[in-house]
């Protein structure tokens, strides 16, 4: 099923002139430098192709020849581009009979397919080829930065590489198509009978995976095979869509993909089966960029569909929606999870989240519309996402694609950070309610959770909370600018064993009243708030120490508007 959709969405990309997606036989690689040359095959210069990111230079990509596979330990020539080991014979790592017999592969090739081709850039490589002393090498621009590293040719007075030659691609074409076979057999994606291809092209982009490229199906030793098959036959799948479906996954995990976002230990892309502007919203909606372009049209969106609508620049409502989460395992890659949908459904699985979420924001810098590290975030010792349990990642992303309930251990962690801490911030009681009211609402219990201050609720947890607030604000009016208040000292012991503590708080509270100059009306506060506590219970549950820590934030919020008002007002 996941290779399956790959492969239509490898079709649907390669037909679309705006998405630069290679055909069978290329692949895209990372190019350091350019050997350009003149119609003799002399060397007339050398460009530097890598770019500035950040501080530091890194190679290009371009679309190049491949054959489709990882290279192994042996001595295996790419088509008009490779490392300087190949195309020049000379590459500083000592092993110079190695690298002669690399660069004597190198040539080999190209004159068995170039030979044959009448094209005035082929005619000037073989030429190069046939002149070159590879003891040369050290002599040339650039030569110290350059060893080692990929290089692609360019004939002198064009913009294109050797590689972009409509002759050249023919003949590559050609010679791929014609390359030895191996097993027919029926495919298991496609259920046609076609050349099956023995290793799969590597995927690249995973973070932590193997920086040559790791596979999702692959078989390298005895106890995984069966029936006599080696590797890839044991699953069979046809060159035609191994290509296919490893060449999309690159495409969507490359450097800057609008349709990945990383979570915890996954890689998580997005797709869609036709075009619809939510395959490039998601990442963005779930890791938010402020340098992102659309950042206007997709706070639309989200607005949209929190409210319930459905916004209409997403197109057909039934057009699939494919997500798959990768995590490297080694050489291999894991399938974290695979979860398909449809736009209609997803943009409705977005808008509950966020309603979810919603709560008075403390700040007009609090995120709106929090991504998945904001959240995640609050989970983690000192806010580190080193610190993030790689499960509850893929369980609260889980939650979020399918609208069940958030993991218990998310609320779990959010209310053993604020005993640990004591930080009652904005995003933490965001997703405190949130957990609360899809546990309620999927359990069919009668409790209501507001976005901001509730005085009609009988809640006792929820009531405690506003009461724990009520009682810091005397001691604030009383002792204004104190370093700490009643929060650091008692606030884990009051939210999980109220009757120990709470009546001792309010003896203090009685002194802080008399001496806060606006005392009785904290006093008439109170006594309104405990007026429907019957009576301070012994122990609190995880559920009312969430319901605790929102009347808390609740009150405090409730305070912080009314004294902004009363500035206003002066």
């Amino acid at each position: 099923m996941i290779l399956q959709a790959l492969n239509n969405c490898y079709q649907r990309f390669k037909d679309d002139p705006s998405i630069d997606i290679p055909l069978t036989g290329f692949g895209r690689e990372k190019i350091h430098f350019c050997l350009v040359i003149n119609r003799e095959g002399e060397i007339v210069q050398i460009k530097d192709l890598r770019e500035m990111s950040g501080k530091k230079t890194v190679p290009v990509e371009l679309t190049v020849p491949v054959l489709g596979k990882k290279k192994s330990s042996g001595i295996e020539s790419k088509f008009l581009w490779d490392n300087t080991g190949y195309v020049l014979g000379a590459d500083n790592k000592g092993k110079d009979d190695r690298t002669m017999e690399c660069f004597k592969t190198f040539k080999k090739l190209h004159h068995e397919i170039g030979d044959y081709v009448y094209d005035d850039g082929m005619e000037a490589l073989l030429k190069f080829l046939n002149a070159w002393e590879p003891e040369k090498a050290q002599s040339l621009q650039h030569w110290d930065e350059m060893s080692g590293t990929n290089i692609v040719f360019q004939l002198d007075g064009e913009r294109r590489y050797l590689h972009d030659r409509p002759a050249v691609q023919i003949a590559w074409s050609q010679f791929v198509q014609g390359e030895k076979s191996g097993l027919i057999s029926t495919c298991l994606v496609s259920g046609d009978k076609a050349p099956i291809a023995l290793l799969h092209p590597p995927v690249k982009g995973v973070k932590d995976a193997h920086t040559a490229g790791a596979g999702i199906a692959s078989y390298n030793i005895k106890a995984s095979e069966s029936y006599g098959k080696t590797q890839n036959y044991n699953a069979p799948v046809s060159k035609a869509i191994a290509f296919s479906y490893t060449t999309i996954l690159n495409h969507l995990l490359r450097f800057g993909s609008r349709q990945k976002v990383q979570i915890a230990d996954a890689t998580t892309i997005f797709w869609t089966e036709r075009d619809s502007p939510i395959e490039g919203f998601m990442g963005v909606i779930l890791n938010p960029q402020d340098d992102s372009g659309e950042l206007s049209e997709i706070q639309k969106f989200l607005e949209a569909v929190r409210d319930g609508k459905m916004y209409p620049e997403i197109g057909d409502p039934d057009i699939q929606f494919y997500i798959l989460g990768l995590s490297p395992n080694v050489s291999r890659l894991s399938v974290r999870f695979w979860h398909i949908s449809t736009v209609g459904d997803m943009a409705e699985k977005i808008g509950q989240h966020f309603r979810d979420l919603s709560i008075i924001r403390r700040f007009e810098k609090d995120p709106e519309f929090p991504g998945m590290w904001h959240i995640l975030r609050q989970t983690a010792l000192q806010g580190k996402t080193d610190n993030i349990p790689p499960l509850l990642a893929g369980a609260v992303m889980r939650s979020i694609l399918t609208g069940e309930p958030y993991p218990q251990t998310l609320l779990s962690g959010v209310i053993g950070r604020i005993r640990a801490d004591h930080d009652i911030n904005y995003l933490r009681t965001a997703i405190i309610k949130a957990c609360l009211v899809r546990k309620f609402r999927i359990n069919h219990i009668e409790k209501e959770v507001k976005m901001a201050l509730d005085k009609d609720s009988k809640n006792t947890a929820y009531r405690l909370g506003r009461l724990f607030a009520t009682l810091e604000k005397a001691q604030q009016d009383a002792i204004p600018g104190a370093n700490t208040t009643i929060k650091d000292r008692y606030y884990g012991s009051a939210s999980a064993t109220p009757r120990s503590v709470f009546p001792q708080l309010l003896r203090m509270a009685q002194h802080h009243i008399q001496k806060a100059e606006y005392g009785r009306r904290t006093d008439k506060m109170i006594e309104e708030i405990v007026s429907e506590i019957k009576e301070f219970p012994a122990h609190l549950s995880l559920d009312d120490q969430g319901m605790f820590a929102i009347g808390y934030y609740h009150q405090r919020q409730a305070f912080y508007t009314k004294s902004e008002n009363q500035k206003e007002g002066e």
